[in-house]
């Protein structure tokens, strides 16, 4: 078991210099290529990172203890920056991560953005992490359904189900790029420290689902989180 792990989501925003670069449109105005790119999901490829949110918790013999819940954002510093801090913290923990959706998002937008910025990640190579299948990271949408696209559900649907708050009603994902424009990155990441504090909690629910925390140390694990929390505010 790992003595530490990572909750961690990524909020992006598609990119137009990117896309203009790939596709030979660099004489077009941003609006022009912003409407080319039209408004299907883009690919991997062109997502800029606007924010990382993580949740870092250590094991004890109690539990989980969390050391650090907050969403760094473009606003304060650099895409290139939010990037090798983030890699960094994974090569110093070696954590096991865990996310919901990340193999199949997450992951690869990291690999590619730090790519795309010369960002040095080899703590990203230190595990098994881009193994779909492996523990190493815990991916709690395909682990849930068991790798089965028919069982897969939203993090907001089984947030609510199992009692916790989910999404905020004011924000979600298909409105992170108004946002954006509209100068709200504050928003934006508060929105994607809610998305990982409820995967977090996903985490602990699953986790004693499986026996690997007792029902007491589930419950010291949720207290230390809401304690953590209250005392952040």
């Amino acid at each position: 078991m790992a003595a530490h792990i990572i909750v961690w989501d990524l909020e992006t925003i598609p990119d137009v210099e990117g896309y203009a670069a790939a596709n030979s449109l660099t004489d077009k105005s941003i609006e022009d290529i912003r409407a080319l790119m039209g408004d299907k999901f883009p690919k991997h490829i062109y997502h800029s990172i606007v924010c990382i949110g993580v949740v870092i918790a250590e094991r004890t013999d109690e539990g989980w203890r969390v050391s650090s819940i907050g969403a760094p954002h473009v606003g304060e510093r650099s895409e290139k920056n939010l990037i090798t801090s983030f890699v960094n913290k994974i090569a110093d923990l070696r954590p096991q991560l865990v996310t919901f959706n990340g193999s199949a998002f997450d992951l690869p937008v990291v690999r590619y953005r730090a790519m795309i910025h010369k960002v040095s990640a080899p703590g990203l190579s230190a595990r098994n992490y881009f193994n779909r299948y492996s523990q190493d990271a815990l991916d709690l949408c395909d682990e849930l359904s068991s790798f089965g696209a028919s069982a897969k559900v939203k993090l907001d649907e089984i947030s609510k189900i199992l009692g916790l708050p989910g999404k905020p009603s004011e924000i979600d994902g298909s409105q992170v790029e108004d946002y954006f424009k509209a100068g709200k990155i504050a928003e934006i990441s508060k929105y994607c420290e809610c998305d990982v504090i409820n995967t977090y909690r996903v985490f602990l629910r699953y986790e004693l689902f499986r026996g690997h925390l007792s029902e007491t140390e589930f419950e010291t694990s949720e207290a230390n989180l809401t304690a953590f929390e209250l005392n952040r505010q």
